[in-house]
C-alpha cells in the first residue's frame, strides 16, 4: 500500500523547528510493510491542507495519507476541519480508538480533535504533532488500518473479522 505522509507545522514549514513526526510515521510504516510515495511539510490551516488532500486522493496517489499536527486548540489547528471538508464519508471509529488508547497514558488525549475519513479510495487519518503520540497512536491503529485498506481498495481476500 501507498502512503502518503503530510506534516502540518507553522514553525516546521518556516524552518524553525525539525520535523520529527514526519520521519516517526515513515519509519512505522515502512516497518510494517507499506511504501511511502510521497512526504510534504505544510504550513497551519485549511487551505493548504485540504488542496493537497484532493490531490493525492483525487490523482490516487497514495492509498493511505497520515496527517500529523494540527489536531489540538490552538487557533491554527485546523486539521480536522480541513480533512471533514475534503472526505465524503468519515471512519470515527480510527480516531475514537486511538483517543482510546491515548487515555491509557494521558488523560490530555481527551484534548485530541483528530479525524479519519475517505475521499475517492484513499484514507485519510490525523495522528498528533508529537512523535511519542504519533508512535503511540499508529502502532495501535496500524494493523487494523491495513485490513480496512484492503476492503477500500477491493483487494481483501477475506472481509470476515
Amino acid at each position: 500500500m501507498r502512503v502518503a505522509i503530510l506534516t502540518l507545522s507553522d514553525s516546521g514549514y518556516a524552518g524553525v523547528r525539525e520535523n520529527k513526526s514526519g520521519p516517526a510515521i515513515r519509519k512505522l510504516v515502512e516497518a510494517a510493510g507499506y511504501r511511502v510515495v510521497y512526504t510534504a511539510l505544510l504550513p497551519d490551516g485549511m487551505e493548504p491542507l485540504a488542496s493537497e488532500l484532493k490531490r493525492l486522493c483525487d490523482g490516487d496517489i497514495a492509498d493511505l495519507i497520515l496527517t500529523t499536527g494540527g489536531t489540538g486548540f490552538s487557533p491554527t489547528d485546523l486539521t480536522p476541519e480541513a480533512t471533514r471538508s475534503v472526505t465524503e464519508r468519515p471512519a470515527p471509529g480510527i480516531a475514537e480508538a486511538m483517543r482510546y488508547r491515548s487515555l491509557q497514558i494521558t488523560p490530555r488525549a481527551m484534548l485530541s480533535r483528530a479525524a479519519a475519513g475517505i475521499r475517492k479510495r484513499t484514507l485519510i487519518v490525523n495522528l498528533p504533532g508529537s512523535p511519542k503520540a504519533v508512535r503511540e497512536c499508529l502502532e495501535y491503529a496500524l494493523p487494523a488500518l491495513g485490513h480496512g485498506l484492503e476492503i477500500l481498495r477491493e483487494t481483501a481476500h477475506n472481509c470476515a473479522r
